[in-house]
């Protein structure tokens, strides 16, 4: 007779047949009603709905998001096309959200579909779908498909957004904006229902995005057509929306246009800078009295239970992986040594940052090093294989309980340098140390380790206005992760932008006595993936 275990892996082998390809999302009835009751039991598999299962795994608290949330819009193109086959697609607003690189997390999609009831189908953690019932589906040259789901094209979409939705989504209605190719995609849908009114929001919303040319044909051509166009701008007056790379990737085109959007609000909230230091070596020498402190604050923050006698364990070079077993398998440990090593290349950047040298254009060359001195000491003891020192993911990565999903990782070649060519053209030092912390994360662009890696540019950057070396505390880490949230989830940096003002403003004045490390273990902090 089979042991349980044997049971259990019977069990798990029907589930990873499921997996194949990267499935998450899989209706009941394709399990048995063993494995199913099984799975469920153990954790590995938990209920979306009546009749829908996601994959999960047996640590997963019940409160945890990320398997969900990670699932989300699997769940609901499987889930759609079982309902209502090829006939239906996301609404013209989230179509256009999701064209423009913003895979956030909805607290409800709209679905259009013939066979609609206009409904809601309640789901995980106060998500939901309403499928709203329509006619006719659009014509099948409106639609794109992206990733099983069904979205209309750019031109499409626009046409059938309202005005507001360029005042609530301004980052996403200009990055649309911008694949249009050719003013004839739009005129075409406009001149056959007869929008003058669209017409005139487009016309204004392509004056105000740089398109002038655009503009001016849709407006000429409409009245050629016997319409009467009132052009008006659907953005809000304020705000800087500068011309967009039109040939550049979409997700590029969204971080040029969230930067420039977002460089404003920074500078509103942020102290003037210091300038440069008269004194340097003093400069590099609280940066140096600042490790303990900042080794413990920014580990914690991801997990790891690290102590003062810890921390300076690494510092002398008594942390011994050669002669003790337990610093060669301690993640700590570990973790401590790797932020040790990467400390030190950091503070080499600081010295050249003070020397005049180009922030952004460092940090560039140099945050590969640093991903591989966090965790050089993790491949030094067994505990990774040496491949995780390759660089940039090579598949998805989720933010813990986080609405926000980092982009594709093929997305991720394209948006790092255009992270750096955002920082290096960015003049105020305030603007690159914030959004390029924020962006940093935001993209997260390497398997592990992206908080501390945002938090060493950060500083880096700082330094270049002459601003302290600021430490993000453990105990800050609730409104710290609520304000990064703002960022990438609702597009508003001034949560973030205020939180590290007001501790680069603590750093000014806190005096040598706070540049010690707590002496208490580790906070609550979750590793950042």
């Amino acid at each position: 007779m089979p042991t349980p275990s044997e049971k259990l892996a019977r069990s798990l082998r029907a589930l990873r047949e499921l997996q194949q390809e990267g499935r998450r999302v899989f209706k009941s009835d394709e399990l048995s009603r063993t494995d199913r009751e099984r799975l469920l039991e153990h954790g590995f598999v938990r209920p979306v709905m009546k009749g829908w299962l996601l994959s999960s795994s047996p640590d997963s608290l019940p409160g945890d998001t990320t398997p969900w949330y990670a699932s989300f819009w699997e769940f609901c193109a499987r889930y759609c096309t079982d309902r209502f086959g090829e006939e239906w697609h996301l609404s013209p607003e989230q179509s256009i959200r999701l064209r423009a690189g913003d895979t956030s997390i909805p607290w409800q999609v709209v679905i259009y579909s013939p066979h609609g009831t206009n409904n809601t189908v309640d789901l995980l953690f106060d998500t939901s779908i309403y499928d709203l019932k329509q006619d006719s589906m659009p014509r099948a040259e409106d639609l794109d498909r992206q990733d099983g789901l069904r979205i209309f094209t750019a031109a499409a979409g626009l046409t059938k957004v309202s005005g507001g939705f360029y005042a609530r989504h301004p980052i996403e209605a200009q990055v649309a904006l911008s694949e249009i190719e050719d003013a004839s995609d739009v005129l075409r849908r406009l001149l056959e229902g007869g929008h003058s009114t669209v017409a005139g929001r487009l016309a204004g919303a392509f004056r105000r995005v740089g398109r002038t040319g655009f503009a001016d044909e849709i407006v000429s051509t409409m009245e050629r057509a016997g319409y009467r166009v009132r052009e008006n701008d659907p953005f809000e007056r304020d705000g800087s929306l500068p011309p967009l790379g039109i040939r550049a990737p979409t997700f590029v085109r969204r971080l040029e246009a969230m930067w420039a959007s977002m460089r404003e609000t920074v500078l509103e909230v942020f102290p003037s800078p210091p300038g440069l230091p008269r004194d340097p070596e003093r400069y590099l020498r609280t940066v140096e009295d600042l490790y303990e402190r900042d080794a413990y604050h920014s580990l914690s923050i991801e997990g790891y239970e690290v102590t003062e006698k810890l921390i300076d364990r690494v510092r002398t070079g008594a942390w011994d992986p050669v002669a003790d077993a337990s610093d060669r398998t301690n993640r700590n440990a570990l973790a401590a040594r790797g932020y040790w090593q990467a400390f030190q290349s950091v503070k080499e950047a600081v010295e050249e940052v003070l020397a005049g040298a180009d922030p952004g254009r460092l940090v560039r060359n140099a945050h590969r090093e640093w991903y591989r001195d966090l965790f050089q000491p993790f491949v030094a003891a067994g505990v990774l294989e040496s491949a995780a020192l390759a660089g940039y993911r090579s598949g998805p990565v989720y933010i813990k309980d986080s609405r926000h999903v980092p982009p594709h990782r093929d997305v991720v070649r394209g948006a790092m340098p255009a992270l750096f060519e955002l920082l290096e053209e960015e003049k105020e030092a305030a603007v690159g140390a914030v959004l390029g912390h924020w962006m940093f994360g935001y993209i997260h662009p390497f398997p592990d380790g992206n908080g501390r890696l945002a938090r060493f540019l950060m500083n880096v950057v700082l330094a270049s206005g002459g601003y302290p070396w600021t430490v993000i505390r453990v105990e800050d880490r609730a409104p710290y992760m609520s304000a990064l949230e703002s960022a990438s989830v609702e597009t508003d940096p001034r949560p973030f932008a205020e939180f590290v003002a007001e501790r680069v403003k603590s750093s000014r004045a806190e005096g040598p006595e706070m540049r010690s490390a707590p002496t208490q273990n580790g906070g609550q902090g979750l590793p950042d993936g």
